[in-house]
């Protein structure tokens, strides 16, 4: 049976001060971690492996690309954190500017607002699956859900995220729709909607994407693996 490790996550959303979560991880001594600079521009991405190299962090399972980044940004991940696969949007939603071909066998496609695309994951590695977004399109989109899951039994899921799923939807801004995935935790049981899925569906390497401290993600990391263990 495979390992299903989960890891705390460097998250750059609006809440998440990704300043703070590095001083934190310096302090807790952490020495593995993913990294999701997806909001911020090359001059704070660069801000960001700057402040990286002065803590203890030795490994980078996972980082989450940006369209906007530039090969030698993967090159650094992989000669200095061994980071082993990185997930990218959809390219029909933000296309790539710098062609990371050489990286193709390391990268995966996220399911995020819209369905995965045959065509576009056989050019990469495969499928990421975020939890989160499979579970709202269960709720509010059943076609797309239906659809995505069909993917996620033909192709290999290299990596995974991990939000919550609130009880009840809000509407949210950015996409101008009801949601019910969310970055932030505020009750552990907005995680129980993982016991749903099976556990041939969570890949080896897995990413806390909340916006909540490093501390508070090392106690959601527990629990999400008690969880686990109750399903095999």
């Amino acid at each position: 049976m495979k390992t299903i490790n989960i890891f705390p996550t460097i998250t750059t959303t609006e809440g998440s001060n990704w300043e703070e979560k590095i001083e934190e991880a310096k302090n807790l001594g952490i020495k593995e971690i993913c990294i999701f600079p997806t909001c911020l521009d090359g001059g704070e991405r660069k801000k960001m492996y700057q402040a990286l190299k002065k803590t203890k962090i030795q490994k980078i399972p996972l980082v989450h690309l940006r369209s906007d980044m530039k090969l030698e940004e993967l090159d650094f991940f992989i000669k200095n954190y061994q980071t082993e696969v990185f997930n990218i949007h959809s390219q029909f939603e933000r296309p790539l500017v710098y062609n990371l071909s050489k990286y193709k066998d390391k990268i995966y496609i996220e399911n995020t607002f819209g369905l995965w695309r045959e065509e576009e994951i056989k050019k990469f590695a495969g499928i990421c699956i975020d939890f989160s977004h499979l579970e709202n399109d269960r709720l509010l989109k059943r076609k797309q859900y239906t659809r995505n899951i069909k993917f996620i039994k033909k192709y290999i899921c290299g990596c995974g995220h991990i939000s919550v799923v609130k009880k009840f939807p809000y509407y949210g801004q950015n996409l101008k729709e009801n949601r019910y995935d969310f970055h932030y935790l505020d009750d552990l049981a907005e995680l129980d909607y993982l016991k749903k899925y099976p556990m041939n569906y969570f890949p080896s390497v897995i990413a806390i994407e909340l916006e909540n401290s490093i501390k508070e993600q090392i106690k959601i990391k527990k629990y999400i693996l008690e969880q686990l263990k109750r399903k095999i």
